[in-house]
């Protein structure tokens, strides 16, 4: 019972599975600090309110936090534009550039002439309407 237990421990991708949630919890407080630290006090000095917990308005006694709303969702729009811009752009870049003389691959699908759907390269018949590909509808 233990030897499974320890090969399914140090399977190949169990150990990759806790270094990406350990990176990824990393990469995630790194990127909270740099919105909370860089990019809200640079919208406080050209807004000049950083902080919008004290919006609330009350209806019949009930008390709505719409402040706290506001800044999760604030706080939400900058983790993810910092995320992109300064992580995806980049990767981006630099994927084309490594990818800059690589030919494209070979095409894995067609589309059928009959309802233009993608099917497999190498297939003879459509699998959606049934039609025979490479040769004129109907016959």
């Amino acid at each position: 019972m233990l030897k499974g237990f320890r090969q399914f421990l140090f399977r190949g991708n169990v150990i990759d599975l806790a270094v990406a949630v350990v990176i990824g919890g990393a990469f995630g407080a790194a990127i909270t600090a740099l919105v909370k630290d860089l990019i809200t006090p640079l919208i406080a000095a050209a807004v000049g309110a950083p902080d919008f917990s004290a919006l609330t308005f009350t209806i019949n006694g009930s008390r709505f936090l719409v402040g706290d709303f506001i800044n999760a969702v604030v706080g939400f729009v900058l983790v993810a534009a910092a995320i992109y811009f300064f992580v995806v752009v980049p990767a981006n870049a630099l994927v084309a550039r490594v990818n800059r003389g690589a030919a494209p691959p070979d095409p894995t699908t067609k589309a059928c002439p009959e309802c233009l759907s993608e099917v497999p390269i190498g297939a003879k018949r459509c699998r959606f309407c049934g039609s025979l590909i490479g040769t004129p509808a109907g016959v």
